[in-house]
């Protein structure tokens, strides 16, 4: 449903502000509390706020690590689908977060990949049929130099070839 509503209005609108606009209106990113506030033209810069708020204060006035860990969470993988395009298949494989300090404050979070990176994961994407890619980012408070909590994604990443063959069924 997703990709066909964002293939009708790429049509007027820039990949970055569908990008945003449709993440930020998404019933399940919007449970999160988080919000995208800015999104590079060629997709590869993603910066979020998780807000401080009564949505996501947990007991003891910080927020909620659940809401910490659910807005990150399918960043990086869009962010792939987007920029690898239609050649590719992209899955989040696995994640992890370590909370480091109570997040008392605004929290903020920074997605990028380079351009070395794009190239890197295309070249072993089409060299090994399938890769495993590991991600960090750091959740920060304003300024960047309070860690709240640190998290690690693994995104499988396929040829759409490589993923066709391996879901077919072998012959007995």
């Amino acid at each position: 449903m997703y990709d066909k509503i964002n293939q009708i209005l790429r049509k007027f609108f820039k990949p970055a502000t569908l990008f945003r606009v449709m993440f930020n209106i998404s019933p399940m990113y919007k449970r999160s509390t988080a919000k995208i506030l800015a999104v590079s033209d060629n997709l590869y810069t993603v910066n979020i706020i998780i807000p401080l708020s009564y949505k996501n204060r947990n007991y003891v006035g910080t927020i909620f690590g659940g809401s910490l860990f659910s807005a990150t969470d399918p960043i990086f993988m869009v962010q792939l689908i987007q920029i690898l395009g239609k050649d590719f298949v992209v899955w989040d494989k696995s994640s992890t977060i370590q909370f480091k300090r109570p997040a008392n404050s605004d929290a903020y979070a920074t997605f990028s990949f380079t351009e070395e990176e794009i190239k890197r994961i295309k070249d072993d994407a089409a060299s090994e049929g399938s890769i495993n890619l590991v991600k960090s980012l750091d959740i920060t408070n304003k300024n960047g130099d309070i860690v709240f909590a640190q998290v690690e994604k693994t995104i499988y990443i396929a040829t759409k070839e490589y993923y066709a063959q391996r879901k077919k069924p072998t012959p007995a």
